[in-house]
């Protein structure tokens, strides 16, 4: 029984991974932030197969989705980036999946999601800063004033490196995280009953 619990856990894990890649593809650009920030839904995934799945299932099919985009798109960032997207994910979603596998609710799935969604804005944000936006700039060898430039060009009010962050990167993951959540939330009675047979 347990061998046949596990086969199916893998199963599950593994098409959820699929439908998460195939989500990870369709990116939508945003009126906001420079055109290398767009949101795309693969979250919403993750989040379902974390609630009905529980913690260390989430970590792999973020993991796995993130793998097989890097197998399918190549990389730009020699893997940093996917490196960072998978730990700013997992920021979003591990809070989320915990806060709710604790008291299975409607309230505490939304109690979860809002904290994780402050949480990749406040990870996201600093992993960007200190990694991303820096590492960005060396590939490409431009100076880090040239992102900033592309983000004044949306919003005035960004000048430097700092208000990027707070004025485009934060906002990103806010929305991103508003998004897979209300999504998820409509979305998952419908699926968790197939996930759970």
């Amino acid at each position: 029984m347990n061998k046949k619990l596990d086969i199916s856990t893998i199963a599950k894990i593994g098409i959820l991974s699929t439908i998460a890649t195939v989500l990870m593809l369709f990116e939508i650009p945003l009126w906001f932030a420079p055109p290398f920030y767009e949101i795309d839904l693969s979250e919403v995934v993750v989040l379902i197969g974390g609630f009905a799945l529980g913690p260390v299932a989430a970590i792999f099919i973020e993991l796995i989705k993130i793998f097989l985009n890097f197998l399918l798109n190549g990389t730009v960032t020699a893997g940093i980036g996917e490196a960072a997207n998978f730990l700013i994910g997992l920021s979003f979603v591990l809070p989320a999946v915990y806060i709710y596998r604790h008291k299975k609710s409607m309230k505490t799935a939304i109690i979860g999601m809002s904290v994780g969604t402050v949480s990749m804005a406040v990870i996201g944000g600093l992993v960007n800063l200190y990694l991303i936006l820096p590492m960005f700039a060396n590939i490409y060898g431009m100076p880090i004033g040239a992102l900033v430039e592309m983000g004044s060009k949306l919003n005035g009010s960004i000048t430097d490196i700092y208000t990027f962050v707070l004025l485009a990167t934060t906002p990103f993951n806010i929305l991103r995280g508003i998004l897979s959540s209300v999504i998820t939330l409509l979305l998952y009675k419908k699926l968790s009953s197939i996930l759970h047979k």
